[in-house]
């Protein structure tokens, strides 16, 4: 099962569209998570036509719209690997012990708001992932958004992918 991850989109305000390269992505994937910040609805619509499955919840960006069409936290399986998805996980220090008690029946914490791309693994297993934006890197080098594979029960293949500079 291939997966697209990306947060923070920020459609229109900060591109009119996604990069061609994360649109290719979105077609070909089997499952879609986005961690919040879309800021229009046309975005979460565009995502809807265009995805096999999406997994996604609101970001602070996010008005009455968008935050009555989807949850603070999003929670699935995806054949044997529990994910939620959530927009804000606080500051970057003590964020594994944080989130690894907030969500404690999770394998995989996929987040956003702070376009800064990560991925660590907390001490009791979680796996934490943010994509960064493919739109406003902010002091980031490079826009990007995440792919990964799920097989045999298992999150594989994770890779942070840079998207040409606009």
């Amino acid at each position: 099962m291939r997966l697209i991850l990306t947060s923070d989109t920020h459609l229109p305000k900060r591109a009119r569209d996604l990069p061609a390269p994360l649109w290719s992505a979105i077609d070909a994937a089997d499952v879609v998570v986005h961690a919040g910040d879309w800021v229009d609805e046309a975005a979460l619509d565009a995502f809807e036509a265009r995805s096999k499955r999406l997994i996604a919840c609101y970001g602070n960006n996010d008005g009455a719209g968008l935050r009555s069409r989807l949850p603070e936290i999003a929670y699935a399986d995806l054949d044997g690997v529990r994910i939620a998805v959530v927009h804000e996980t606080g500051q970057a220090q003590g964020r594994e012990q944080r989130c690894a008690a907030r969500f404690p029946d999770v394998e995989v914490l996929v987040f956003g708001h702070s376009h800064i791309p990560w991925d660590t693994i907390a001490s009791t297993g979680l796996r934490l992932l943010n994509p960064g934006s493919p739109t406003d890197r902010r002091r980031q080098p490079h826009a990007t958004f995440m792919t990964a594979d799920v097989a045999g029960g298992r999150l594989t293949a994770v890779e942070l992918h840079r998207l040409p500079q606009r």
